[in-house]
């Protein structure tokens, strides 16, 4: 009958609505849930994955992601550790697209203060790498004595030698927003302090 050809038309014709609407939404749905979701949250998700990582100075730094805070992340580069500030990434290299979610509002708050007064507690012996306008760069090695709220001192010192008044050759106050890097000096590793 003509009757059953204009029915089956017209169920065919909702059903085909109905399944571009519920792209739309899914689409839609898929769009909002994308836009709440945070570098840190893809950070968190490529933990262990081996990045390249341009920073603010030029420098391209290769290594595993060992670590992710609040304002920095840690990669680990053969003997080496890196720690970079959010601020001084220009783009990361290898980033999938799993993310996660802070296991808690604390480690989530963990900024570079927090990584810093670690690295000053364990007294550990640091490359420190300064933003600069052009050239390659500027480094100082030393350890770091203080952190303050938005600054560090950093008590420059000859490489191997230990912090000690007379082999201090200089106190440079450093503030966060010049910091491009921290690198471990030789092959000491950043410890876990909680992320």
């Amino acid at each position: 009958m003509r009757w059953d050809s204009l029915f089956s038309d017209l169920e065919g014709q909702f059903s085909a609505g109905r399944a571009l609407e519920a792209e739309a939404e899914i689409t839609e749905r898929a769009r909002v849930e994308l836009a709440g979701i945070e570098l840190g949250d893809r950070l968190r998700g490529a933990l262990g994955a081996e990045l390249k990582i341009g920073l603010i100075d030029g420098r391209v730094v290769p290594g595993r992601l060992s670590h992710v805070g609040g304002e920095w992340l840690v990669l680990t580069e053969r003997g080496r550790q890196w720690l970079l500030p959010y601020a001084s990434v220009v783009y990361y290299q290898g980033l999938g697209r799993v993310a996660l979610k802070p296991e808690s509002r604390i480690r989530q708050s963990l900024g570079i203060a927090s990584a810093l007064r670690l690295l000053a507690k364990d007294r550990s012996e640091l490359v420190v790498h300064l933003k600069v306008a052009s050239g390659d760069g500027y480094t100082l090695q030393g350890v770091i004595d203080r952190v303050g709220r938005d600054y560090f001192d950093l008590a420059v010192v000859q490489h191997g030698e230990v912090r000690r008044a007379s082999n201090v050759a200089a106190v440079m106050t450093i503030p966060f927003g010049s910091l491009s890097a921290l690198c471990s000096a030789g092959n000491q590793d950043f410890r876990n302090g909680g992320d």
